[in-house]
């Protein structure tokens, strides 16, 4: 190499380390993602104007008109035209599929009794409810009590990606220390689960209403077999041909059912730290990633594009950030493993109690969907395998 070169190398490097240093930090405002509630929507909006108050009091209204079978007075099987129309085009809006995702029941479905109180269970409620009663409003809660735990550990993956972007491994190591407390705390949330799910109730109920077009089906279809529609929902093995939203298709149109899947932070966590799943789970991952809204997929995609975490720890040599690295990969599959306990009550249990005549006067869901989750997969073989696959990141000491 003659002395032009050197020169020219010097100067890339010179030129990189320039840009590094001037280039932005790495925000969660970019991303419209909160500093105090995450991927949860600060301020949700609570009602619509006059001119929607024949939605809001069938949406207000949505569990005694199901369970009294009054639901079909007031909307047909086929999703009418005045309905389907309005709902694909917010929909399209939104960049959302029209159909009930994480981020509808979850993320904007919540307000605090007392807006000055703390954002605790006990001073939350639903917005929308379905059949479920407190069973339903508690698995919502739960669950958005486990984004609110994740609060902390998105910011310290802001964090982390700007102490690898311009390097300081003492923010580094705070970063991921961080993190690791902040996903323990999501596992700390999930638990409450037992407190407020009764197992035979959510296996009857709210898993009808997770499962995509089902709930048509085990409801509508019964009052009307003769009507000239179309039942099902992509993934869900009971109902597989389809919805008709007429006025957009004569095809009846699939989507996926809500699940845990659809839940921001664990796909980001996992590009943070490098967690690979196998070609099955991660195309369902990603397919998951389409019912999401767009600024969060946009930050994954941030996150997926950052150096590579791993990569700076394994060429820094420190024992520290390994260490650090490795507690966040193991509290992470630790939180799954708490997860796959969760289905095994919740699936597995009700599936029992369905199978000896146990729940009473639930009805269940059809035995197709006793072994699968909400959002179409297989639930165990998904479940452990991304729970393996996160162990195996693990950083071997001796390497």
């Amino acid at each position: 190499m003659d002395t032009s070169d050197v020169t020219s190398t010097v100067g890339d490097l010179e030129a990189q380390n320039m840009k590094l240093k001037k280039s932005p930090p790495f925000s969660l405002e970019r991303f419209h993602i909160s500093e105090d509630y995450g991927f949860l929507l600060p301020d949700p909006l609570k009602e619509l104007s006059d001119y929607y108050m024949p939605w809001m009091e069938i949406a207000y209204n949505l569990p005694v008109m199901i369970e009294s079978h009054q639901l079909r007075v007031r909307v047909d099987v086929v999703l009418p035209r005045n309905l389907a129309l309005p709902l694909v085009e917010v929909s399209r809006t939104l960049g959302l599929p029209p159909i009930l995702v994480h981020s509808d029941l979850v993320l904007a479905n919540w307000k605090k009794k007392d807006p000055d109180g703390p954002l605790e269970i006990r001073n939350l409620d639903t917005i929308v409810s379905l059949p479920g009663g407190e069973s339903l409003k508690g698995f919502i809660l739960v669950t958005l009590l486990v984004e609110k735990a994740a609060v902390p550990g998105i910011k310290a993956l802001a964090q982390a990606i700007n102490a690898v972007l311009q390097p300081s491994d003492d923010d580094l190591l705070q970063a991921l220390k961080q993190l690791k407390t902040s996903i323990a705390e999501m596992t700390k949330a999930l638990r409450q689960m037992h407190d407020y799910v009764d197992p035979a109730i959510f296996y009857a109920a709210i898993r009808i209403f997770l499962s995509g077009n089902q709930t048509v089906r085990e409801i509508w279809n019964k009052e009307d077999s003769k009507r000239n529609s179309k039942f099902s929902w992509k993934d869900n093995p009971a109902i597989p041909e389809g919805l008709i939203y007429e006025g957009v298709s004569e095809e009846p149109l699939k989507y996926s059912g809500g699940s845990a899947a659809q839940s921001t932070v664990f796909h980001a966590f996992d590009e943070l730290l490098g967690v690979c799943h196998s070609k099955e789970s991660t195309t369902f991952l990603h397919r998951m990633r389409e019912y999401m809204p767009p600024s969060h997929r946009a930050f994954i995609e941030e996150v997926h594009s950052a150096p590579s975490l791993r990569e700076y720890i394994l060429s820094s040599g420190s024992c520290l950030l390994c260490e650090a690295y490795n507690q966040c990969v193991a509290t992470l599959a630790e939180l799954r493993s708490y997860h796959i306990s969760i289905v095994a009550k919740y699936i597995l249990t009700g599936a029992a109690k369905a199978k000896d005549g146990g729940l009473g006067h639930l009805p269940g869901p059809p035995q197709a969907l006793a072994e699968r989750g909400t959002g179409g997969t297989t639930v165990f073989c998904f479940l452990r395998s991304v729970r393996d696959t996160t162990l195996g990141r693990i950083i071997d000491p001796s390497d």
